[in-house]
């Protein structure tokens, strides 16, 4: 994954304010399998690469979420807790790397007080399916940029 260069998916993050949050424990003693990116409410959330919106979906613990597809449709990036999508989002858009699309927000099961952004990154299967994947950790994307 480090060699796709992914752009920081939260406008004005650094790579330096990553904390890994993957193997952090969450309710039902589920693992996290992400990374949380802390931001004010209505940061820029930016598609880390080019490829297609997979699905746009309200969930009770992702609130307000978005699934890209790379373009070579082998994984697939998950944006969470979005206050809102950006104009022109749409299921089936084609994205540019760094072109925003939503907003940090704290919808579904996070915590008012803390908006921020919920990113996954799951290696599709054959099947192809937005909902499912191999997870696989975000933060090891932008670990070796740290300084």
């Amino acid at each position: 994954m480090r060699s796709r260069a992914l752009v920081l998916p939260v406008q004005g993050a650094t790579a330096a304010q990553l904390s890994d949050t993957y193997t952090q424990a969450r309710a039902g003693g589920a693992a996290h399998e992400a990374l949380d990116i802390m931001a004010p409410r209505g940061t820029p959330v930016l598609a880390v690469e080019e490829g297609r919106v997979a699905k746009l979906f309200l969930s009770k613990s992702g609130g307000i979420t978005l699934y890209q597809f790379d373009p070579d449709r082998h994984y697939a990036y998950y944006y969470a807790h979005l206050d809102s999508y950006a104009d022109g989002v749409a299921e089936g858009a084609n994205l540019r790397k760094g072109q925003v699309i939503g907003y940090v927000g704290s919808t579904g099961n996070a915590s008012p007080d803390a908006p921020h952004l919920h990113f996954a990154i799951f290696r599709l299967g054959p099947e192809r399916q937005w909902w499912r994947g191999t997870p696989l950790n975000p933060y090891l994307v932008w670990r070796d940029a740290r300084p």
